[in-house]
């Protein structure tokens, strides 16, 4: 009796670590945790009405096989040009950043950047996303598995003295995102300086730049409302620039996702994702805005005639653009028709 209960035990043990290990294994496969990493603070717009929406989506509807941990305002290290790389080299699994961010290294993007190009923040990102399928996503994006791509609302100036006309940009130490709108605001007349949005709040304190371009919508996170008092909007059916976004994860851990959470992911990417980034965060331009104006600051609207004389003076911008472009092996013309067209399109459905 005794060597049959020997073995007897033996089985059930064996039987019993098979179970653990293959539900062990199972549990493996089948739960994974994405880190996600961006420059802004979560009480911003972007994290609060955009990433984090999205990303309590993709749990969601994984089930909660997905879970996505979020780290703002550089929490995992490292300065807001190099989210890219991070994604890429998979140090983080998820960033948010600008392509601009890295200069000339995402050319193609910049067509969306170019002054009074944009309409409205959903009609440009679902134009963006349309050529970045067709033009960015397997040459200057290959390197990471790219969520989405998106714009934000109007971009505008904000200024300690009022920029009234385009004279009184003259000399002015302005901030900008991105090179393209650098070349804009030297075009100008400005002094353009060139730093990530999270050096806005102390650049402005410290008397380093005389203003910014932004969107509304960030101003508060920035305390801009408080550093400066002068806003100028512009008139006309085009805004004075954008930035554009992208929202990429690492190639080599979506690919070893199961097919079941690929699709979780594909189902919360794409167009339609692009439209509603884009969407939502333009959309909170206008409580933003009314913060400005509950503290009396000096809102200056440049109406839409005078807008055409700022329009002239950026159109160098253009000229300059599809030349470079040239140099790379780009049709930059051949861009800003396709941009212009998809803008148009989108804008009138």
């Amino acid at each position: 009796m005794k060597p049959f209960s020997v073995r007897k035990l033996a089985l059930a043990a064996a039987v019993a670590a098979t179970g653990l290990i293959g539900a062990t294994a199972s549990s493996w496969a089948q739960e994974v945790t994405l880190r996600l990493h961006q420059f802004l603070p979560p009480q911003a717009n972007v994290p609060k009405l955009v990433l984090d929406p999205w990303a309590d989506k993709v749990e969601q509807e994984s089930g909660g096989r997905i879970k996505i941990e979020r780290y703002p305002a550089m929490q995992l290290g490292g300065t807001p040009p190099q989210l890219y790389d991070q994604a890429r080299d998979g140090i983080v699994d998820i960033v948010w950043t600008l392509p601009g961010s890295n200069p000339g290294r995402f050319p193609s993007t910049e067509v969306f950047e170019l002054p009074f190009m944009m309409t409205n923040a959903e009609a440009t990102s679902r134009a963006y996303w349309d050529l970045f399928e067709k033009h960015m996503k397997d040459t200057e994006f290959k390197d990471t598995h790219v969520l989405g791509v998106w714009v934000h609302g109007p971009g505008m100036l904000h200024s300690k003295e009022p920029i009234e006309k385009l004279e009184d940009l003259k000399g002015m130490k302005i901030r900008a995102p991105t090179r393209i709108i650098n070349s804009l605001l030297g075009q100008l007349g400005a002094t353009p300086v060139g730093m990530p949005v999270p050096q806005i709040t102390e650049a402005l304190s410290k008397g380093v730049i005389d203003g910014c371009v932004i969107p509304w919508e960030v101003t508060p996170a920035l305390k801009v409302p408080e550093l400066v008092s002068n806003h100028t909007e512009f008139g006309g059916d085009h805004a004075l620039y954008t930035t554009t976004f992208v929202l990429a994860m690492n190639k080599a851990k979506y690919d070893s996702l199961p097919d079941d959470l690929k699709k979780v992911l594909d189902d919360n990417s794409g167009q339609e994702f692009a439209a509603f980034a884009g969407r939502t965060q333009a959309g909170a331009d206008v409580p933003s805005r009314k913060i400005a104006v509950d503290r009396g600051n000096n809102i200056i609207e440049i109406s839409a005639e005078d807008t055409e004389t700022w329009k002239e003076a950026a159109a160098p911008v253009y000229e300059q653009w599809v030349t470079e472009m040239k140099d790379k092996g780009i049709d930059g013309q051949m861009l800003i028709d396709e941009a212009r067209a998809l803008i148009e399109k989108y804008t009138s459905q």
